[in-house]
C-alpha cells in the first residue's frame, strides 16, 4: 500500500484502512435506516399529524445525546476505545433488528419506533466518541488531515448510497428491509476491529490532569472546549447553521405531497445532499491543505447552505429541489471539513474523546432540535414556509458568529491559536 498516491496516503496504514473499509458498509445501512425511519412514520400518522410526527423523530434522537453526552467522552477517554467500539456497534446492531422484527411483526404504533430511535441514539452517544478518538491514534500526525477528509468521503459514499437504497428497498420489499440490511452492516465494523493488531497504548495523564470515569474528568473537557474560542465557536456555528437549516425531517412531505415522485423519488432526495457532498469530498482531498483562509472559508460556506436552503423552500421542481440538496451537502462537507480538521489538530489525544462529546450535542443538537422546529412550523404554516425560514435564519446565526469572534473570520492554516487559559 506503499505507493498509494498521496490524496490516499492514510490508507496505507493497515489499521485505518480496516476501520474505513468497515464504516463505509455500516454506514450506507444507517443511511438506509435514517430514510426508511422517516418515511415509515409518515406513513403511520395522519396526514394533518405528519410534519409534527416527523419532527418529533429529531427530539428523541437528541433527548439521549444531550443526556449522555459528557459521560461518553470521558468513558471514550478513559477506556479501551476499541472495546468500547465492540460494545456500541453490538447494541446498535440489535436496535436494528428489533425495528426490523416490529415491522415485519405488522406493528402499527408509532411509539416503539420512536423508543428504538430514542435506544439508538443512547448508544451512538458512546459510539461516535470513542470512534473519533480512536481514528487519529491510527495514522502518524502528519496523515492525519487527509484521514479525516477520506473518512468524510467515506461517509457521503454511505449516504449516497444508503439513501437510494432505502428508496429502492422501501419500493420493492418494504421498509423492513433497510432495517435488516442495516442491523447485518454492523457485523462489518465489529469484524475490522477484530482484525486490527499492534493498536498504540494511550498515554499516562500527566500531574494535575485525569484520565478516568469521574465528574473531574467531565469538568476538564468542559474548560478545555469553553477556554479555547476556536473550537468553541466552530461547535456554536455548527449548531445554529444546522438547527435553521435542517429540513430532511420534512422531506417525505415533499416527496409525497409537494413533488409527488414516491418513494423511489424520496431516496434520492434523502441521498441528494450526499451526492453533494461526495463530489466535493473528493475535492477536498487534495485542496484541504492547500485552503489557507480555513476561517473565512467556513463562514462562506455555510452562508451558502443557508442560500441553497432557501431556493430549496420556493421550488417546485424535482431537479432544482435535488440541485438544491446537493449544493447543502457540497456547502457543509467544506465546512465540516475544514472544523474537523481545526478540531483535531489542536486537541490533545487524551482529550479526544471529550472534546467529541461535548462537540457531539452541538454537531447533532443541530440537525435534530432543527428539524422538531421544522416540524413545528411546517405543521402550522407548510413545510415550504419551514424550510424557507430555516435558510433565514441560518444566514442571520451565521452572520452573529462571524461578527463576534474575529478569531474564526481571521483563521488561517498557518494561524496557532492561543493555548486555554
Amino acid at each position: 500500500m506503499s505507493s498509494l498516491p498521496r490524496s490516499l496516503v492514510a490508507l496505507q496504514h493497515r489499521n485505518f484502512r480496516l476501520i474505513w473499509i468497515g464504516l463505509l458498509l455500516s454506514f450506507s445501512g444507517s443511511m438506509m435506516q435514517n430514510a426508511a425511519l422517516l418515511w415509515h412514520v409518515s406513513l403511520l400518522v395522519s396526514p394533518e399529524r405528519k410534519a409534527i410526527a416527523l419532527g418529533l423523530v429529531g427530539l428523541v434522537r437528541i433527548a439521549p445525546i444531550v443526556v449522555f453526552s459528557m459521560v461518553s467522552g470521558v468513558v471514550a477517554d478513559a477506556m479501551d476505545r476499541r472495546k468500547v467500539l465492540f460494545v456500541t456497534q453490538s447494541l446498535a446492531g440489535l436496535v436494528a433488528l428489533s425495528l426490523a422484527l416490529y415491522t415485519y411483526s405488522g406493528g402499527t404504533a408509532v411509539w416503539p419506533i420512536y423508543a428504538l430511535s430514542a435506544i439508538g441514539a443512547a448508544v451512538s452517544s458512546f459510539d461516535l466518541p470513542a470512534r473519533a478518538a480512536l481514528v487519529p491514534t491510527l495514522v502518524p500526525r502528519a496523515h492525519l488531515s487527509n484521514a479525516i477528509t477520506l473518512n468524510t468521503i467515506m461517509f457521503q459514499t454511505a449516504s449516497v448510497v444508503g439513501p437510494a437504497a432505502a428508496g429502492f428497498a422501501i419500493a420493492e420489499a418494504g421498509v423492513a428491509s433497510a432495517y435488516f440490511f442495516n442491523a447485518l452492516s454492523f457485523g462489518f465494523v465489529i469484524l475490522a476491529l477484530a482484525m486490527m493488531r499492534d493498536l498504540p497504548v494511550a498515554a499516562a495523564p500527566v500531574a494535575g490532569e485525569t484520565n478516568e470515569v469521574s465528574w473531574a474528568a467531565a469538568k476538564e473537557g468542559l474548560q478545555f472546549v469553553f477556554r479555547a474560542p476556536l473550537i468553541r465557536s466552530t461547535m456554536l456555528l455548527d449548531f445554529f447553521a444546522t438547527f435553521f437549516a435542517s429540513a430532511t425531517a420534512l422531506l417525505p412531505i415533499f416527496a409525497q405531497d409537494i413533488l409527488f415522485v414516491g418513494a423511489r423519488g424520496y431516496g434520492w432526495l434523502f441521498a441528494a445532499p450526499a451526492v453533494g457532498s461526495f463530489l466535493t469530498s473528493i475535492v477536498m482531498v487534495p485542496a484541504t491543505e492547500k485552503i489557507r483562509k480555513r476561517g473565512s472559508v467556513i463562514i462562506w460556506a455555510v452562508v451558502g447552505h443557508g442560500l441553497a436552503t432557501i431556493v430549496f423552500g420556493f421550488s417546485r421542481s424535482f431537479w432544482l429541489t435535488f440541485a438544491c440538496l446537493a449544493f447543502v451537502g457540497a456547502t457543509d462537507t467544506v465546512s465540516t471539513v475544514l472544523r474537523n480538521v481545526i478540531r483535531q489538530l489542536e486537541t490533545p489525544d487524551r482529550l479526544r474523546g471529550r472534546m467529541t462529546g461535548i462537540n457531539m450535542v452541538f454537531f447533532t443538537g443541530g440537525p435534530q432540535l432543527g428539524e422538531l422546529e421544522a416540524g413545528a412550523v411546517a405543521n402550522s404554516f407548510g413545510a415550504p414556509f419551514s424550510v424557507i425560514t430555516g435558510g433565514i435564519g441560518c444566514l442571520l446565526a451565521t452572520g452573529w458568529v462571524a461578527l463576534t469572534t474575529p478569531g474564526l473570520r481571521g483563521y488561517t492554516h498557518a494561524t496557532k491559536p492561543a493555548p486555554p487559559a
